[in-house]
C-alpha cells in the first residue's frame, strides 16, 4: 500500500474526521502481521536518519497530534524509537508557562526546530495553540484563526531557510477504541501513570476536537508540510503507517555520505604501521613469557 498516497491531505481538500474510519488497517488485519512488517522499516528508517545526519544537508520535523489515547505516545516509542538518539529529539508542549504565554505562542516552539542533519518530533505541537485554545474558548476567534496563516508561513520559513521537511501526522482514534484503552490503563500498573484527571472531561468535547482537527488540516496541509490522517484504532497499522511514510520521504532525499576529509591512503599506511607494532609488542611478550 502506497500510505503516503493513501492517507495524505491533499492542499486544498476538505476533511471530515467524523466520516472517517479510524479502524481502517487494510491489508495488516493482525497485529503481528503490521508489526512483523514494522521491523524491517524500522531498520531501513534507521540507516536513512543515519545517513541524514552525516549528509547534514537536510533536517526533519515530525509533528504528532491527536486526541488523548491515540498513540502519540506510541509511535515515539516503537517508531522513533528505532533511530539513532545522536541527531533526534523528542519535545512536548504542554500548556504554556506563564513566561511563555508572554510572548507570541510560536516562541517556545522555534528553538527546538531541527538543525540541519537533525530529526526533531513533536509530541503535541504549536497546533495546540488552534486546538485547545480553540474547543475552550481560551482566546477570541480571531486570534486563533490568525493563527493558521502565521503556522503555515512559519513553516515555511523552516522548508526554505533550513531545508527542513515537515511531515505531520493526525493520529485519529475512534471514541470507543479511546474509552478501551482508558479502561486498560485502569488496569495495567505500567500505564496507570498516564491517566489524567481530563480524560474524561475531554471526552465531553470529543466532537469538539474532531471539527477543530478538520479546519487545522484543512487550513495548513500544503505542499512543504503536509498532514497525514493515520487511523490508530488498530496500533499495529498506525506505528507502519507513520514509519513506512517517514521512511520514504527519507529516501527521497537522495541522502548521501560525506566524502572523507583525509587521504585514505595515508592512514591506512598509519594503520598498518601501528598494527605491526603491536604484533612486535605480542611476539617480544610472548617470547619474555617462555624465557
Amino acid at each position: 500500500m502506497n500510505y503516503r498516497k493513501k492517507l495524505i491531505v491533499e492542499p486544498g481538500s476538505k476533511v471530515r474526521l467524523k466520516q472517517f474510519d479510524p479502524a481502517f488497517h487494510g491489508k495488516d488485519a493482525a497485529e503481528q502481521d503490521a508489526d512483523k512488517e514494522l521491523g524491517g522499516v524500522k531498520a531501513r528508517l534507521g540507516d536513512l536518519q543515519r545517513k541524514m545526519y552525516g549528509d547534514n544537508r537536510h533536517s526533519l520535523l515530525i509533528v504528532l497530534q491527536g486526541l488523548d489515547a491515540a498513540g502519540k505516545d506510541g509511535v515515539c516509542w516503537h517508531v522513533i524509537g528505532g533511530m539513532d538518539p545522536q541527531g533526534c529529539k523528542v519535545q512536548g508542549f504542554k500548556a504554556p508557562t506563564a513566561a511563555e504565554a508572554g510572548h507570541d505562542f510560536l516562541w517556545r516552539i522555534h528553538p527546538h526546530a531541527p538543525a540541519r542533519g537533525e530529526v526533531a518530533v513533536f509530541n503535541r505541537s504549536h497546533y495546540e495553540d488552534v486546538l485547545v485554545t480553540r474547543v475552550h474558548k481560551l482566546i477570541p476567534r480571531k486570534v486563533w484563526e490568525r493563527r493558521y496563516d502565521l503556522i503555515n508561513e512559519w513553516e515555511r520559513l523552516l522548508a526554505v531557510e533550513n531545508g527542513t521537511t515537515i511531515l505531520k501526522f493526525c493520529l485519529v482514534v475512534s471514541k470507543e477504541e479511546q474509552l478501551k484503552r482508558f479502561a486498560e490503563r485502569l488496569d495495567d500498573p505500567n500505564r496507570q501513570w498516564k491517566i489524567s484527571d481530563s480524560d474524561y472531561k475531554e471526552r465531553e468535547f470529543f466532537d469538539d476536537y474532531l471539527d477543530a482537527f478538520d479546519e487545522a488540516l484543512e487550513r495548513t496541509s500544503t505542499e512543504q508540510a503536509p498532514w497525514f490522517t493515520i487511523p490508530c484504532d488498530h496500533k499495529g497499522f498506525r506505528n507502519l503507517a507513520v514509519a513506512t511514510i517517514v521512511a520514504d520521504t527519507l529516501e527521497a532525499m537522495d541522502l548521501q555520505y560525506p566524502k572523507p576529509t583525509v587521504d585514505l591512503d595515508q592512514i591506512r599506511q598509519e594503520y598498518h604501521a601501528a598494527a605491526a607494532q603491536e604484533k612486535e609488542k605480542e611476539k617480544g611478550s610472548g617470547k619474555r613469557k617462555k624465557d
